[in-house]
């Protein structure tokens, strides 16, 4: 049996930093959290991400080190890893996050988006582990995504690859975030699912939803939505299998275009009940050829928010 190898995985976000000591068999030995304050710009940000890696630093034990990995928001050019116009976090435009860290803590330093890094993960220590290829899909706040061709992350030339959220479910529809029209993030991100709730609420005023929010249509989450519609409240399995819909088109496109057959989805969805992935399976049938129907798959994700900090170790295992 091989002796296993150690690095170093952060996972930065707009909220917080995850930083933690990962071996090569998956698993995550020391693991701390620290507030990125991401509006405080890119210098104060670094700081944190430095002072996670130093928490786990301490904890070594004399175990050597293959380096550091870190997944990030926003594109990034591998190259001296620079990450690109990351959102949620404020004044950053281009930063050369993989120089900074090297400059402090002279090992091997690989940055990565967090999407692809959570991809990562899965095809290393996950639910991708016996598939060579498969579309990875992150489901929460937006919706991400990453491509693994045979067992290795598909960035594209310019680090780009794999934005399934942007991909539009109906040209002249509603208006993303990022400027284009009918993007699938646009109907079942976040905010836009939240919102697309509490409008079709307003003709259901007995829905368990709004038992679980008090009430108050601005407090409604994707995380109500699933909890009522587990308790079986039908307006809520409604709302999430029309979500799962919308996502199977965009993943059916992925299909047609790469020639895939799996595709497994993560995020807060990836915890909704069956209906959710039938839902997607079945829209994804739908919108692939029909060579492709019959071997096409969509499974949940297994390592939760764990696969930050395991995928971004990963770059380096």
């Amino acid at each position: 049996m091989p002796s296993l190898k150690y690095s170093i995985g952060v996972d930065l976000g707009g909220t917080t930093v995850k930083s933690g000591l990962v071996s090569s068999d998956g698993k995550i030995h020391e693991q701390f959290t620290l507030p990125s304050l991401g509006n405080e710009g890119p210098k104060v940000v670094i700081g944190q991400i430095k002072k996670a890696i130093h928490e786990v630093l301490q904890c070594v034990d004399g175990k050597s080190i293959e380096g550091i990995g870190v997944g990030a928001p926003g594109v990034v050019v591998k190259k001296g890893g620079i990450v690109k116009n990351p959102p949620n976090l404020s004044g950053w435009n281009e930063i050369p996050l993989g120089d900074e860290l090297h400059k402090v803590f002279r090992m091997n330093v690989e940055v990565e988006n967090d999407a692809n890094a959570a991809a990562i993960a899965e095809a290393k220590f996950g639910a991708g582990k016996k598939y060579p290829d498969f579309l990875f899909v992150i489901w929460g706040t937006g919706v991400g995504g990453g491509i693994i061709s045979d067992g290795k992350i598909y960035r594209g030339p310019f680090g780009g690859a794999g934005e399934i959220g942007h991909i539009s479910i109906n040209y002249n529809g509603a208006k993303c975030n990022c400027g284009a029209k009918g993007c699938v993030e646009a109907y079942i991100g976040q905010k836009h699912l939240s919102r697309r709730t509490a409008k079709i609420l307003k003709n259901h005023p007995r829905s368990k939803i709004l038992q679980l929010v008090g009430g108050d249509l601005s407090k409604i989450e994707p995380l109500h939505i699933s909890l009522a519609a587990d308790a079986g409240d039908k307006i809520a399995r409604g709302i999430l299998v029309e979500a799962g819909t919308f996502l199977g088109v965009a993943v059916g496109a992925v299909m047609n275009t790469l020639d895939f057959r799996v595709s497994i989805i993560g995020g807060g969805i990836s915890a909704a009940g069956k209906y959710v992935f039938d839902a997607i399976t079945e829209s994804a049938k739908v919108h692939v050829l029909k060579p492709l129907r019959k071997d096409i798959m969509v499974i949940p994700a297994v390592l939760g928010n764990s696969a930050g900090i395991l995928g971004a170790a990963g770059l380096l295992l």
